[in-house]
């Protein structure tokens, strides 16, 4: 691959580029190139590693402690140049200067996008850059330190139990009450960082609005010994509210204070309820004081806010210390992004391959496979973070995008996606780019002492048995298996030969780091964040706002009183949403 010294950092900024159109990546002569190039394109895995042993090292990169490997991507130096020229043609590096430096690229709501700035190290710790970031009046570092240190203080107070519950208990359980950002990132990290856990404290989390969520979330807790953390910027979000008002009646119910006067209540709610929102209002109504209320600001983004105040149940789960090095792991990717020229930058590669295996290859989906039983709410936390963001059809002007966007994510830990859906990657009709996610040193090694008395040999260690499984997978998508190696193996019957034969060529990315710590998991973050930056930039798109959730939720208040049977609202419905809703209403009764 060429090294080239088109450095994030270095080059000129393109002026306005909130106002200006988007380049039509359709229009570059990098596109045009990949278009010529994959008129003709037969990926041939196996050719290419015999014709160039170096192929592995040329294709491998170090992003802080991520050992990316690229290799057996279906990409030729050829193909590379040409995506790194559109790169270059569509401005991905002005664009994320334009972005660090606060310019309002999340134009459709004319702000900010800054969550690279959630974990800028403090000035006196001499890493920051010597400008303070100052955006729209505001200085953003002294913002979102003075945010950070209220959410340590607090975290701290009821780690050492200096906070209590109103019956002077300390808290063991803390119950996260989001949705969407609220909920699928605080979830992610709180399981992927168990083994941090302080010990005789525990978090869940509920988002669903069936009220099944929060049954089984509360059912068996103490509500002397719980506290609820509710999250939600506007105080508004309807699932949200809602289950906070289940939680304050259950805790009204469980503490025996259905008929107590107000001021007793409020007074519980005081000590077991507390907020990330900005809407101090809409708290103190609640009952929840509005100094345990944490704010975060308009230009984070709710799938980019896992290192804001969103993640304030996971600080009190595993403490400052290690929260402080969740942080530094996302900087040391913006870090690397930044200073990194494109031929090396591992999170634009990664996007540029995206886009090769999208608008040239014709994929549609994208498995993200992470060989560590604590990730395994991580494909779901990008699902949002991937779709939500470049789930789009026009471009940032308003004009129709160009191309094909966006990307179905998906995937389960290994080795239970093997024994599911693995056949459909392996041999289905299907192009399924698959990242491969893993750790060198796992968080509880165990050993087989008995072994199975075949291929498993007593005391073998079950973390190499499970990372065999990582690099084999990775081979056999690569390289598959051939009629003639079937054929070789024994097998005579054609049609067996047919079945039995893997075409490979089937593209991965494998990305192995020492462990799974705090700083690792923020540095897998915000390489998916900086992948989608990079996509949504080529198409042109405004990767930062969500528009495409709003008419569903807008229509949900619509049709409530239908559902609740009034009649008016119900004849008011289309055909088919008035024949679900009164099928229903006849079940319900």
């Amino acid at each position: 691959m060429t090294r080239g010294l088109y450095v994030l950092n270095v080059i000129p900024r393109r002026t306005e580029v909130t106002e200006s159109a988007p380049v039509d990546p359709t229009s570059t002569e990098g596109w045009k190139k990949l278009d010529s190039i994959a008129a003709g394109f037969t990926p041939d895995l196996r050719g290419w590693f015999d014709s160039d042993p170096g192929r592995a090292e040329q294709y491998t990169f170090q992003a802080a402690d991520l050992t990316v490997d690229l290799s057996k991507g279906l990409v030729t130096d050829e193909v590379v140049a040409a995506l790194l020229q559109v790169a270059k043609d569509t401005g991905v590096a002005e664009r994320f200067q334009a972005m660090l430096a606060g310019e309002h690229i999340n134009v459709t709501e004319d702000r900010a996008v800054l969550h690279t700035a959630l974990r800028r190290p403090k000035a006196t710790e001499g890493l920051v850059p010597a400008a303070p970031l100052t955006v729209d009046g505001q200085d953003v570092d002294a913002d979102v330190h003075a945010t950070l240190d209220k959410v340590y203080g607090f975290a701290e107070q009821v780690r050492s139990g200096a906070w209590t519950g109103v019956t002077g208990k300390r808290i063991e359980t803390v119950v996260n009450i989001g949705i969407g950002g609220s909920d699928l990132g605080p979830v992610m990290v709180y399981e992927a960082l168990k083994p941090y856990v302080q010990p005789g404290l525990e978090a869940r989390f509920v988002s669903n609005i069936d009220p099944a969520d929060i049954y089984e979330k509360t059912a068996d807790l103490d509500p002397e010994t719980t506290l609820f953390i509710v999250a939600s910027k506007t105080f508004g979000t309807l699932e949200t509210l809602t289950n906070a008002r289940l939680a304050r009646q259950w805790l009204w119910e469980r503490l025996g204070l259905t008929d107590a006067a107000d001021d007793e209540k409020k007074n519980a709610v005081a000590k077991h309820f507390v907020a990330v929102s900005t809407a101090l209002d809409k708290v103190e109504a609640f009952g929840i004081d509005p100094e345990n209320a944490f704010g975060f600001w308009d230009w984070v983004g709710g799938r980019y806010s896992v290192d804001s105040a969103i993640g304030t149940s996971v600080v009190i789960a595993i403490g400052k210390e290690n929260w402080e090095q969740f942080l530094a792991g996302f900087h040391a990717i913006d870090e690397h992004v930044r200073t990194t020229p494109l031929e090396q930058n591992v999170p634009v590669l990664m996007g540029l391959l995206n886009v090769w295996y999208t608008n040239f290859l014709g994929a549609q989906s994208h498995a993200v496979l992470p060989y560590t039983q604590y990730l395994h709410r991580f494909a779901a936390y990008l699902q949002q973070l991937t779709m939500e963001s470049n789930g789009k059809r026009v471009r940032w002007d308003g004009s129709p995008v160009t191309t094909e966007t966006g990307e179905v994510f998906w995937g389960e830990p290994g080795t239970n996606g093997q024994h599911a859906f693995y056949q459909l990657i392996h041999q289905g009709t299907r192009l399924i780019p698959a990242d491969f996610i893993t750790v060198a040193n796992p968080a509880r090694p165990l050993k087989d002492e008995t072994g199975d008395g075949k291929g498993v040999a007593p005391g073998t260690d079950v973390h190499t048995l499970f990372l065999a499984n990582f690099f084999a997978q990775t081979k056999a998508l690569a390289f598959g298996k051939s009629a003639d190696e079937v054929r070789a193996e024994g097998t005579t019957d054609e049609g067996i030969v047919a079945a039995r034969t893997f075409p490979g060529n089937k593209p991965t990315t494998s990305i192995i780091a020492p462990e799974l710590t705090p700083s690792v998991l923020g540095q897998l973050i915000a390489l998916y964040e900086h992948i989608v930056f990079t996509e949504g930039t080529i198409w042109g798109i405004d990767s930062f706002d969500q528009w495409g959730v709003e008419l569903g939720k807008q229509l949900a208040l619509q049709v409530t009183p239908a559902v609740e049977g009034d009649q008016a609202a119900l004849d008011a419905q289309d055909p088919s949403t008035k024949a679900l809703i009164a099928k229903y209403l006849e079940l319900r009764k």
